[in-house]
């Protein structure tokens, strides 16, 4: 099934007369794509990237099997599809390709400038594809910088200790995916929507740092239908936050989710000093769900939906059959 994005106009500027192979044929480049690996037309993601130059045409990026240490910013002015090798597309769990690259944001100068990937493009989706940031405990460590607008992430896995994941700026999706991380490590301002994703924590701390700080801010991070837990073997009993507020005005709701017993019958916790966060629960399961203890905790009477996160127009840019 072709993503709804793909208009007949798209598919015959980029692929010609071939349309992309079903979903369960990711095994394979689609018709149409550059491709990178052992048996590619490049061996590095940033040569592939380079060979796109400052064309507007609509462009599609697969990637073989392997494990590519590169350090990527991707600031392109058309569409852009990147697609990692895999056998099973509906899930991250068997994703073979993953990009790598170990640097703190101290060493790097910047939290920007440590990100394994910082995605500027909008328009700009990603299949199947895994992005480490491997600094680890001690200093930010960006794995993912998403800083563009109507961005798209589907069974991809985001790894890393602290600031894992920069949802900078703009309407983004995330679905099927892992987020991993100890110390606010989905943080920024975007407007998120996490969907059937495991949000895995792999060391004490906050899950979320919004950075929202005006009433006229339309951004939240809305985790939707996600399993939150900690890394396998580790006991974190109570000693993972849901959020706290990077800036004064942060806006969080977990709905239809799974907490374990991880989270803290606190549920969040403070940074920003005078902030006063929207800090939403709706409906979800679970040994961490209670909310009897919760401080900082919000109320409301009914979940958000994919409509107020991404705005009336994001079933123009997102793959909704996946």
């Amino acid at each position: 099934m072709h993503p709804p994005f793909l208009t007949a106009a798209f598919l015959f500027s980029v692929l010609g007369s071939a349309s992309l192979h079903e979903r369960s044929d990711r095994a394979r480049a689609p018709s149409g794509c550059l491709t990178v690996g052992t048996s590619g037309n490049y061996t590095t993601i940033d040569a592939a990237l380079g060979s796109l130059g400052s064309s507007t045409s609509d462009a599609c990026i697969f990637i073989e099997s392997g494990v590519y240490h590169e350090q990527l910013t991707v600031d392109y002015a058309g569409r852009l599809t990147w697609y990692g090798e895999t056998t099973e597309p509906d899930t991250y769990q068997e994703n073979t390709v993953t990009i790598n690259h170990t640097i703190s944001s101290p060493e790097a100068g910047s939290l920007a400038a440590s990100a394994t990937v910082n995605i500027k493009s909008d328009l700009f989706s990603m299949y199947n594809i895994n992005i480490v940031n491997g600094y680890g405990s001690g200093a930010q460590a960006v794995a993912l910088l998403a800083n563009a607008d109507q961005i798209a992430f589907y069974g991809c896995q985001f790894l890393g200790y602290q600031d894992t994941l920069y949802a900078r700026s703009g309407r983004q999706y995330y679905v099927k995916s892992k987020i991993e991380g100890a110390v606010d490590y989905i943080f920024g301002d975007a407007s998120a929507w996490i969907t059937q994703c495991d949000i895995v924590s792999n060391g004490p701390g906050a899950i979320t740092a919004s950075s929202r700080e005006t009433t006229s801010d339309t951004a939240w991070y809305a985790i939707d239908h996600c399993n939150v837990q900690g890394t396998s073997g580790a006991d974190l009993t109570a000693e993972v936050y849901l959020g706290r507020p990077w800036r004064i005005l942060a806006r969080v709701i977990y709905q239809y989710s799974s907490l374990s017993d991880i989270i803290n019958p606190k549920g969040w916790t403070t940074m920003a000093e005078g902030a006063s966060p929207l800090y939403y629960e709706y409906n979800n399961t679970g040994a961490g769900s209670a909310t009897s203890e919760r401080e900082y905790r919000s109320s409301i009477a009914a979940a958000v939906n994919t409509t107020t996160v991404l705005g009336e127009d994001f079933a123009d840019w997102v793959d909704a059959g996946f």
